[in-house]
């Protein structure tokens, strides 16, 4: 491939993040067509994206680097290879039905362009995730799919609920990207470097170094809290504040799966050991069929969805643990499956939602004749869902049992799991599939009709896509299974899919048996239902109550340490600053024994002969007279008035002394520091009462006049000791060779200010403005009225109010 094909590599991330700035533009143009323009680019991401699909199925990888802080050895590299061309396909294509859905479902909503820009920044997050081939970039993509979730869940930020679910997201995958922050630091520190395509190499040295389980660690929080493994899985729920069209890309190629990825991506580095797998099969188990009954406790359509999502990743995760060519090869084809089905049965349940008016359902039957293409699009998912023959999910189910034929008992007890797993699973794809639609026809709240084209055509096409990888497993075993287990595994693996069916294998029997438990499943889903429901009530809390109980607790530490340390009394603030400047001047003098002039050393020579008064001018010993003089006139000050006059007097004296020993930019700054002092002191004084004495107790001029003292004293030992020491000239020369020739500047000061310390420098007059801005609000307060006097008549009233009138 040409370098310009590769090079795109990086626009492919980019180019949603530019489409979502001009959606909003766009959308106040094209009006209800808005959805179908910005369609065109993850469409067009789609089948740039579809071209390396020639190289990585014949075992290439594709990589594009992009300098970014080139000094440190940090560039935004980025990667194609099995995995992550089958999730950026996956992102790509099931994003464009998405933004087509998303413009039919939020048609004339007055914030439609926003949420399309959101939707364009959350996908383009993605992307970036799965094809960046840095640990740093990876970090990057990661936290900016916190953040736009954050922002897609909480749109409809006037109800509490979507509120709450917005920041209860944010707070745990922050948490994640922190853990993962850490470990890609970590790895870096083992292996010494970034790529994640030079890491895979380094497994050895990784699993065998003692930080191994601290890395692991990082590396899993991260996964756990963004793909919702138990006990991390109460956000998700809580996400369906969401619109519909968010809980379908999130849920199906996005946010949730960003934790499966990292794991299959840091396999070859970080798989293989025992605690790796048992981690992963343990809790990957528990979420599987945690996720499953939580989905048979519910009753609205996007709970269920959403529930079976917790499932579907724990059985991810698990099967990543397990590690097996069967394994891997189940969790590729099942990361398909699963975001083909769920996509389409999210817009299945948003459309009826959208048409009927609900998505309880207890409250929805017979839509199959007035929603008939809904309807088929539910059951083609469905069909997928629960794993029948001539769909892809029936590969993925025979691929995880096959790896588990063995007498082991631990295999045993995993294939267990995974029956039931897939038996409620499937149970849960009946209900979806047959309670709104077939039956008796109930009332809604709205008259259901058909839903537009642009919501229709991600569930037909997502379920089609299904049937047809189903009928062709030559093309989905070469294509698809064998790049993308290759890659995870970091080595060659073949594909045995078929749709020979052998009646004497164990294999089509576990499947037949997994069938039947999910027709059992169905039919008893009620009595299932209020067991789960009284189980639930009994315990009386649940990880959402916990989280709760957590987060008001911190709320409730933070205003408490506010409170304590921000306390509103200035003079206290004083004391602790001066403090903490004491002993920050004295503390590395005694440890590193800057104090040894006090014995004198042959090293230190005789500060007697070091510390000589120069000869001065008589006008240079006038402006140190001045200075005394001021400091005196502080200290016997009769009011607040003098007292800051007599600073004054201090400040223009230490200008003076700038300006005679050479340092007029100095001289010149302190004295505007002056002036603007006493243009300050001009507006304020006829607020505040300057003529007044404050009285200060004995104990209060001991404790300001030691730390006062002590900071002096401190400040000149260590001036002492700086000057004592051999001058360093380099950042100097540095500066003087420097000047003119980059930042063509002849005065070094200015240069130094402006140039080499330009962000300190804006800080520093952002600070002063901030400064400004305060005390002219301050001095622009109007005062409040007066209160009314306490003796002043009430008129009274002459009758009472009528009934009519009250």
């Amino acid at each position: 491939m040409g370098s310009s094909f590769e090079a795109g590599i990086g626009l492919a991330a980019v180019a949603p993040f530019v489409a979502a700035i001009l959606a909003p533009y766009i959308q106040r143009f094209a009006g209800a067509y808005a959805g179908w323009i910005l369609a065109i680019i993850p469409a067009s991401i789609f089948l740039y994206l579809l071209g390396f699909a020639d190289a990585v199925i014949h075992g290439e990888t594709v990589s594009s680097v992009i300098e970014w802080i080139p000094a440190y050895g940090i560039n935004l590299s980025f990667l194609v290879d099995g995995l992550s061309l089958i999730f950026a396909l996956t992102i790509s294509g099931v994003g464009t039905l998405i933004i087509l859905y998303s413009g039919a479902y939020l048609a004339g909503h007055h914030h439609q362009g926003r949420f399309l820009g959101y939707m364009l920044a959350f996908m383009g997050a993605m992307l970036g995730l799965v094809l960046a081939d840095s640990l740093l970039a990876l970090f990057l993509f990661w936290e900016l799919t916190s953040v736009t979730s954050f922002l897609l869940i909480g749109f409809d930020h006037s109800r509490q609920a979507a509120r709450r679910g917005a920041i209860q997201a944010l707070v745990l995958t922050n948490i994640g990207g922190m853990f993962l922050l850490a470990g890609a630091i970590l790895v870096y520190q083992l292996a010494g470097t970034w790529e994640m395509s030079a890491v895979r190499e380094m497994g050895e040295v990784l699993r065998g170094n003692e930080l191994y389980l601290l890395v692991l660690i990082c590396f899993l929080g991260a996964a756990f809290t963004k793909s919702a493994q138990f006990p991390l899985h109460f956000w998700l729920p809580n996400a369906m504040e969401a619109p519909t069209p968010v809980s379908a890309f999130l849920h199906s190629a996005t946010m949730v799966q960003a934790g499966v990825y990292l794991l299959a991506r840091m396999t070859p580095s970080l798989g293989s050991t025992d605690v790796w797998t048992n981690i992963l099969v343990i809790f990957g188990g528990i979420t599987l069929i945690w996720g499953s009954l939580g989905a048979l406790k519910q009753t609205d359509l996007k709970q269920i969805l959403a529930q079976t999502t917790i499932a579907s990743l724990g059985l991810l995760v698990l099967l990543i643990g397990l590690g097996s060519d069967y394994a891997i090869s189940a969790m590729v084809v099942y990361f398909v499956a699963h975001a083909f089905y769920k996509a389409g049965l999210f817009m299945v349940a948003g459309a009826i939602d959208h048409e009927a008016g609900t998505r309880e359902i207890t409250a929805l039957g017979g839509l199959a004749e007035k929603m008939p293409v809904t309807f088929i699009g539910a059951a083609l998912a469905s069909l997928s869902m629960i794993g029948l023959p001539l769909t892809i999910g029936y590969f993925a189910k025979e691929e995880m049992y096959l790896g588990l034929m063995s007498a082991d008992w631990t295999a045993i007890l995993v294939m267990v799991v995974l029956i039931a797993g897939n038996a409620m699973l499937a149970g849960v794809a009946l209900l979806v599939m047959i309670r709104p639609f077939l039956g008796e026809a109930v009332a809604t709240p709205k008259k259901p009709h058909e839903a537009p084209i642009a919501m229709l055509a991600g569930p037909i096409l997502l379920g089609a896509s299904g049937i047809i990888a189903g009928i062709l497993p030559d093309w989905l075993g070469h294509d698809v299974l064998v790049p993308g287990a290759s890659a995870i595994l970091g080595r060659a693996v073949e594909s045995h899919l078929t749709l020979a069916l052998d009646f004497t294998s164990l294999l089509l029997w576990l499947s037949a048996l997994t069938w039947l438990l999910g027709v059992l499943v169905y039919r008893q889903a009620d009595t299932i239902r209020t067991l789960l429901r009284r189980f639930d009530k009994a315990l009386g809390w649940t990880a959402d109550t916990v989280f709760d109980i957590v987060m008001f607790g911190l709320i409730r530490f933070s205003g408490a340490l506010t409170r304590f340390l921000h306390h509103g009394q200035l003079e206290f603030y004083l004391v602790i600053v001066f403090a903490a400047l004491a002993a920050a001047l004295f503390g590395p003098m005694l440890v590193w024994g800057g104090l040894d002039w006090l014995e004198p050393a042959a090293e230190l020579g005789d500060w007697s002969q070091r510390l000589i008064m120069p000869a001065l001018a008589p006008y240079e010993w006038g402006v140190l007279a001045l200075a005394v003089l001021g400091l005196i006139a502080v200290l016997i000050a009769p009011s607040r008035l003098v007292a800051i006059l007599s600073l004054g007097v201090q400040g223009t004296a230490v200008a003076l002394i700038f300006l005679l020993f050479g340092a007029p930019d100095l001289a010149f700054t302190q004295l505007m520091v002056e002036i603007l002092s006493v243009v300050i002191l001009t507006f304020v004084m006829t607020r505040l009462r300057l003529d007044q004495r404050d009285h200060r107790p004995f104990e209060d001029w001991a404790r300001d006049g030691t730390l006062a003292i002590v900071c002096g004293l401190g400040v000149s030992l260590l001036l002492m000791l700086v000057l004592n020491g051999t001058l360093d000239t380099r950042l100097s020369d540095f500066f003087t060779a420097t000047s003119v020739p980059i930042a063509h500047g002849h005065n070094i000061v200015n240069v130094i200010l402006v140039d080499y310390r330009g962000f300190d420098t804006l800080g520093e007059i952002a600070v002063v403005m901030g400064a400004g801005m305060a005390v002219l609000a301050l001095l622009r307060r109007q005062k409040k009225p007066a209160p009314a006097p306490s003796d002043q008549v009430k008129p009274k009233r002459t009758r009472k109010p009528s009934k009519a009138a009250s």
